[in-house]
């Protein structure tokens, strides 16, 4: 019996060998992979580079979720490279550049955001991550931990953490080639980026928590977005244990 949104959801989302559609793409219309905020201060992040000696076997043995953390900021560098590892660009195949994290299609239909609490040489503030640059681009100075963490549920993590990045999904990027299944597809490619993230952290040393539990038009709010055509689907927080 289906009693509920997400029930139906399930069911009106399975493929069928009897009920799939065909047809083409509609390629003038695909939409940009990149998001990008051309009238912002841009800060150029350092090449990644690598910061641990740490095996995959030693990390994935480490790795938990933390909650608090120390008052020592993290790294530029660090930052750097978390954000690459998350889902920064990891190679170029003819004239296509690939990430770090799989994505169904390779659409990456989801962006990525930061509130900087307390990182080194970056002002606080929030932030949006140009994939295509690998930099920052400034949306808004000051001091906005509590503004995330009332956003997140009061969930103190979020004000004592270096960074608290959310990743929002632009939905269209998916649904241009799978129309409603893409929504299963945006929260697969979301569950690649954290994990990534939480992998990226713990190799760092570097403590990090996902998070699910937020007020998604308070975050979207926060950082801009109209929560329709692109919003929030995720966060985590990372800093200094």
């Amino acid at each position: 019996m289906i009693s509920g949104i997400g029930d139906k959801f399930q069911q009106d989302t399975k493929y069928s060998r009897y009920s799939m559609s065909g047809g083409s793409l509609d390629w003038d219309n695909k939409p940009d992979l990149y998001k990008t905020y051309p009238n912002c201060k841009k800060i150029i992040l350092e090449k990644p580079e690598l910061l641990s000696n740490l095996t995959l076997n030693e990390v994935l043995k480490k790795r938990r979720s933390i909650r608090n953390f120390s008052d020592k900021p993290i790294e530029k560098k660090q930052l750097s490279y978390l954000l690459w590892a998350s889902t920064g660009i990891s190679r170029e195949d003819i004239g296509y550049k690939y990430r770090t994290a799989p994505s169904a299609g390779a659409l990456y239909p989801v962006e990525t955001y930061l509130v900087l609490n307390n990182v080194k040489d970056i002002s606080k503030g929030i932030y949006h991550f140009s994939i295509k640059d690998h930099a920052l681009e400034e949306l808004k100075t000051g001091d906005f931990g509590s503004n995330i963490s009332h956003a997140a549920l009061d969930q103190d993590m979020c004000k004592y953490a270096s960074v608290v990045i959310i990743w929002t999904a632009i939905f269209n990027r998916s649904k241009w080639k799978y129309g409603e299944r893409a929504y299963r597809y945006i929260y697969l490619d979301a569950g690649h980026i954290a994990e990534n993230l939480a992998i990226a952290s713990t190799s760092l040393g570097l403590g990090s928590c996902q998070i699910a539990a937020l007020f998604d038009d308070e975050v979207n709010e926060l950082i801009g977005v109209d929560g329709k055509k692109e919003s929030v689907i995720y966060m985590s927080v990372v800093g200094n244990i």
